[in-house]
């Protein structure tokens, strides 16, 4: 035991309090120790929220490199702060007996604040932000950064009613008011109140002497927090909480996932007997995902990014999750549609011919009619997915094009009959019954909707934007500048972009998705 292990630590109080815990309990164990304070990024930079420095570990960051480099021994961390994956070369070796699990609210005056619609409480923590305005919708939350210490005077020198703290944190440095509450109700972080010491996988001396501190009871729970944790992909920048105790040999786990501004909570319990526990992070995380976890954690990753791409139409879920991780995309439907009643005198014969360039269109028509009601004997159409629609809603499609302007040209030189009924919105090109009036075909056109445009103006720093019919064209211009790229569905919607445009691009085929592809292809 000749060997001096040096243990690296932050600088603040609690970071000290914490590492001379584990230096008393080795030298209790007949070991030779040396403190070696660090100062670290996080407790460097006081200025912003943690969650808006963007890099997990800001806590440990300092120590892995100073373990790496070989300057310190051991590392002691709060676990809660410590990156549920190490960095490479790295192990953990021992986590201590936990303190007080919960967060703990401190107020200046008294607690009546609680009961009352406006209040201010400060806190760093999105998690505990989260909660709080889950449960107190009116409230306002500032950030509050710094050490205990100086978290306790920011709270005496503003107008705030309270702050939340880690209970194990202020307790642990003798700084806990005697009417502070702890907020039982409140989920904490993932191995909160936990000491954590790493080491280097290779160093078999410091492993060993460290692993008679672990608090295997400790261990389980934590280690089953943060795998939780690890599975919903959070870190500092998601309000996650998790809790896991053992009670009659049984794994009690609570976890819950936020919104982060708590209007948004999914939340998952989870009881297993100790030994049959090994489940019961995936099965939680996996209960959070399938019930919106996935959009939740997608809305707090791209929270602080740029929206670069503005689409006029509205995605589903799965048509978001096609998109290149540097586009950042915000979408709503630029124009709304309005089906019409469809008079009987369009339909009280067998029509010849029937044009139909939209799936509004083939909507308007079968909520007006059934099927059978619907005598057309040839059905001509434009896109693939109106085609798709047509012939599973009202019958076969005798020809489609992927243009109006090319349907119109392949009309005039094979199409029977003289004449065509053509349900259309109120607003359309002209393109198609302008040729073929040229070519002697008699166009009855009948308004099956009407197209309302209902654009928003949208951020000039927008890069891109997605259009998908004329209209959608139309809409956008009458409130917007005309700087981005405009990427088109098809050559119809392109020619009106070009109008407006100067970078006007096409997409492959005629489909949300190939305009996805399209914004995807600029940003590799």
């Amino acid at each position: 035991m000749s060997k001096i292990i040096r243990i690296g630590t932050r600088d603040s109080e609690l970071a000290l309090w914490q590492a001379k815990i584990v230096q008393s309990q080795l030298e209790n164990l007949g070991y030779k120790t040396q403190l070696v304070p660090v100062k670290s990024t996080g407790d460097l930079v006081l200025d912003k929220p943690l969650y808006e420095l963007g890099i997990t570990g800001i806590f440990t960051r300092t120590l892995d490199i100073a373990m790496l480099n070989h300057d310190i021994d051991i590392a002691v961390h709060s676990l809660k702060d410590v990156p549920t994956v190490l960095p490479k070369g790295i192990v953990q070796v021992a986590v201590l007996k936990r303190g007080n699990v919960h967060d703990t609210l401190v107020f200046k005056n008294n607690e009546e604040f609680l009961g009352s619609k406006d209040a201010v409480i400060a806190t760093g923590s999105l998690r505990r932000r989260a909660q709080w305005l889950n449960r107190f919708p009116t409230h306002t939350v500032v950030d509050l950064r710094g050490n205990v210490n100086l978290r306790l005077q920011k709270l005496q020198d503003n107008e705030w009613n309270g702050a939340i703290f880690a209970a194990a944190g202020i307790g642990r440095i003798g700084l806990r008011p005697e009417e502070a509450i702890n907020l039982d109700w409140m989920i904490p972080a993932p191995a909160q109140g936990a000491i954590m010491i790493t080491a280097l996988a290779e160093d078999d001396f410091v492993k060993t002497a460290c692993a008679e501190l672990n608090h295997e009871e400790t261990s389980l729970c934590t280690s089953i927090e943060r795998e939780f944790l690890n599975k919903l992909e959070g870190g500092c920048t998601a309000p996650i909480g998790a809790l896991a105790i053992i009670k009659n040999e049984e794994v009690h786990f609570k976890g819950v996932l936020l919104s982060v501004d708590g209007t948004k909570r999914i939340d998952v319990t989870r009881v297993k007997k100790v030994g049959e526990h090994h489940d019961i992070a995936n099965f939680c995380a996996n209960f959070i995902i399938e019930r919106g976890g996935n959009r939740l954690m997608d809305a707090i990753k791209n929270a602080n990014k740029k929206t670069n791409v503005y689409s006029t139409k509205s995605f589903t879920e799965a048509q978001r999750l096609l998109f290149h991780e540097k586009v950042t995309v915000e979408s709503s439907d630029f124009i709304k549609i309005s089906l019409n009643r469809i008079h009987p005198r369009f339909l009280k014969n067998e029509i010849e011919n029937v044009v139909i360039t939209s799936k509004n269109a083939v909507e308007s028509l079968i909520t007006n009619y059934s099927a059978i009601e619907l005598q057309f004997k040839n059905i001509y159409c434009v896109g693939r997915r109106t085609k798709k629609l047509v012939e599973t809603k009202i019958g076969k499609v005798t020809h489609f094009e992927n243009s109006a302007k090319k349907l119109a040209n392949y009309l005039v030189d094979y199409m029977e009959g003289n004449s065509v009924t053509y349900f259309c919105s109120d607003l359309r090109l002209d393109d198609l019954p302008t040729i073929l009036e040229k070519n002697n075909i008699k166009v009855t056109e009948v308004e099956a909707y009407q197209t309302k445009f209902d654009g928003i103006k949208i951020p000039e720093t927008i890069e891109g934007v997605m259009f998908y019919s004329p209209s959608t064209v139309e809409s956008y211009i009458a409130k917007n500048n005309t700087e981005a790229i405009a990427f088109c569905i098809g050559e119809t919607t392109a020619t009106e972009a070009k109008k407006h445009f100067k970078d006007v691009r096409i997409a492959k085929v005629p489909t949300v998705e190939s305009v996805i592809e399209l914004v995807n292809e600029n940003y590799l």
